[in-house]
């Protein structure tokens, strides 16, 4: 008998986990996807031409609190969990909402979604959201860069717009972004690789993804999203930790996975970490991944004109997925704003609009920052009229884009840039000898 499932996702994980588990050929049919923690994803159906002849009609999106409903009307036996950065006390309360209507629930399977690559692979995951997984990915390129190796980055999906269209993306110029219609959250992850000279892939079929990208590099990057674990078998599997989220690892799922399993375990902001803290995450890596490599790196600032901030009211807007669902109630443009010794923070709050404030509402522990979201062209209209409504001085902008190509910003504005600093040369030791051996 044919098992039917639902896959739940939030716009990547659960296409991926479908397309190496499910298509084709499986027993078990996947009657819906489930759609959370992304705006505007959940009205959508997975393509026939990424589906596969089994689904002639593709494969409903639907939002995740219709979850009981859809198990009811589709005789749903078994759940599937795919999407990553949440409490395990979230993905129990989905445990007990599926088993409460007799359903079974599993999280998906780390081994099976791995695939295999013909080319050496560097994986670079994290623990939490906002770690430093970007920096250290970008670093690893300077690395190769500078002994000739032909390097290709590999970022983890966030096809928010038609799927079909989106299955296999490759970036190279900035005049890509605007062909793809990316959204601020996808410039902030390619914009940084593409000036750097490098070409970034992402999409929707990760298999067509890898073997393109074969094609034109010596190694690749996988640059994981969230805390989620890695699409490709990794030959230096590379798990970026933080000091202010010391023991996260073992609270948000699956973080675990790529602390436990990864060759690298990098403590990322050691510069501003709390000592204790990053002795806890070194206790962890001993008591739990005692093979692993411990490295420590900071995260220098650069600030680029510190006297047009200092004593002035501050408008600090961070990263957005990392003070969203990544719980980090700061990034670097407040530590900017506290080095510069700004003469106030201004919330923002009072004046967010549309789904700005929206975002405030979902996310109350936010606090006096505004995060830079922008999953689709009203979000982005949004945060340009809050930004300008706020009553302050000066504009610190800490994204890793310049934030003024996407939305007018009428203020003075000073952009924060940061990078990764390894302590010693471990983590360039490690990466060459893997293009040595490749």
């Amino acid at each position: 008998m044919t098992t039917n499932t639902i896959i739940m996702g939030a716009a990547g994980r659960e296409f991926h986990v479908f397309n190496c588990c499910y298509r084709p050929g499986s027993e078990e049919r996947v009657v819906a996807f489930t759609a959370t923690q992304i705006p505007h994803i959940d009205d959508r159906r997975y393509p026939p031409s990424l589906a596969g002849p089994d689904y002639p009609e593709g494969i409903p999106i639907h939002p995740e609190e219709d979850l009981e409903s859809l198990i009811r009307r589709h005789e749903v036996d078994k759940v599937v969990f795919a999407y990553s950065d949440v409490s395990l006390e979230h993905v129990e309360q989905c445990r007990q909402r599926v088993e409460a209507t007799g359903a079974a629930f599993t999280t998906f399977d780390v081994d099976a979604t791995m695939l295999e690559s013909s080319k050496p692979v560097v994986a670079v995951t994290a623990v939490r959201t906002g770690c430093g997984k970007s920096q250290t990915a970008r670093r690893i390129v300077e690395i190769l860069r500078e002994r000739d190796c032909r390097t290709v980055a590999i970022r983890h999906p966030m096809p928010y717009g038609d799927l079909a269209e989106q299955a296999v993306q490759r970036f190279a110029s900035l005049e890509d972004l605007d062909r793809h219609q990316c959204t601020i959250e996808e410039r902030e992850e390619y914009e940084p690789y593409i000036s750097m000279g490098a070409v970034v892939y992402a999409g929707v079929d990760y298999e067509a993804i890898l073997r393109q990208a074969e094609t034109e590099a010596d190694l690749l990057i996988w640059d994981g999203g969230n805390n989620d674990t890695p699409f490709y078998r990794p030959d230096l599997w590379i798990a970026v930790t933080d000091p202010h989220r010391a023991g996260h690892a073992f609270k948000y799922f699956p973080g675990q996975a790529n602390f436990e399993r990864a060759h690298m375990i990098l403590i990322n902001k050691v510069d501003s970490g709390d000592p204790d803290d990053v002795a806890t995450i070194e206790a962890n890596a001993r008591r739990f991944n005692p093979d692993a490599l411990v490295v420590r790196a900071s995260s220098p600032l650069d600030i680029p004109d510190p006297e047009a901030i200092r004593g002035r009211r501050a408008l600090v807007i961070e990263d957005g997925p990392t003070t969203t669902h990544g719980g980090m109630p700061f990034g670097a443009g407040v530590l900017a704003a506290r080095q510069c010794e700004v003469g106030e923070i201004i919330d923002p709050r009072p004046w967010a609009t549309g789904e700005i404030a929206d975002t405030f509402t979902q996310y109350p522990d936010i606090g006096a920052i505004l995060p830079a979201m922008g999953y689709g062209p009203d979000q982005v209209r949004d945060l340009e009229t809050t930004v300008n409504a706020v009553d302050c001085d000066v504009v610190i902008v800490a994204t890793p884009i310049d934030l003024n190509r996407v939305i007018h910003i009428e203020k003075p504005s000073v952009r924060i840039g940061y990078r990764l600093a390894e302590e010693g040369s471990q983590l360039t030791e490690s990466v060459t000898a893997l293009l040595a051996s490749g």
